[in-house]
């Protein structure tokens, strides 16, 4: 049910990444499918994150009418590279997500802007303007949405744990029945 939720979230992300440019000139800034393929990494599962990262890229590439491949490879690279971050170090805490959603999106940049210019293409903006707007934005909306979400699915959690009857407690130690050497 968890994989629906953040595959619905997903989707939307697209949609508001296509939409919300025409809207207002701000909204260029926000990268809204970036938010959520570092959310699905966050979760623990590297293998849906890849997943998500390689669909997020690769439709906001076929909706933008840009260079295809370029968004779906460096979002399918960022999510193998938080998704090993987490694995290795426990991020569970709100502040520590911040400095992940603002280095994957600082590496998301780089990398999207150096396959344009591999390939013999001319990004859009100039570089470092455009970098720093988007780290800004991104980590601003993407901290909100981490709360969002993370509330969204706490819900369920908390739900799911008043249903179990005998919830794992903690054990206290036991001592041990065999004693040896000194009978008294």
């Amino acid at each position: 049910m968890e994989q629906l939720k953040i595959t619905v979230a997903l989707i939307i992300a697209i949609l508001l990444q296509w939409t919300l440019r025409n809207v207002a000139e701000p909204f260029v800034y926000i990268d809204f499918p970036l938010i959520i393929v570092v959310y699905a990494a966050l979760q623990r599962n590297a293998i849906k994150a890849l997943f998500y990262g390689t669909f997020a890229g690769i439709a906001v590439d076929a909706l933008s009418g840009g260079l295809l491949g370029a968004n779906g490879f460096s979002k399918t690279l960022i999510a193998y590279i938080v998704s090993e971050i987490v694995r290795r170090v426990y991020l569970d805490n709100l502040l520590l997500k911040i400095p992940v959603i603002a280095g994957a999106c600082l590496l998301n940049n780089v990398v999207y802007y150096g396959m344009h210019r591999l390939l013999g293409q001319e990004p859009t903006g100039e570089f470092v303007p455009t970098i720093a707007y988007t780290i800004i934005g991104t980590t601003v909306v993407g901290t909100i949405i981490y709360l969002i979400l993370d509330s969204f699915f706490a819900e369920s959690v908390i739900k799911r744990r008043k249903r179990e009857m005998f919830a794992p407690r903690r054990q206290t130690r036991r001592r041990n029945p065999i004693r040896l050497g000194n009978r008294r």
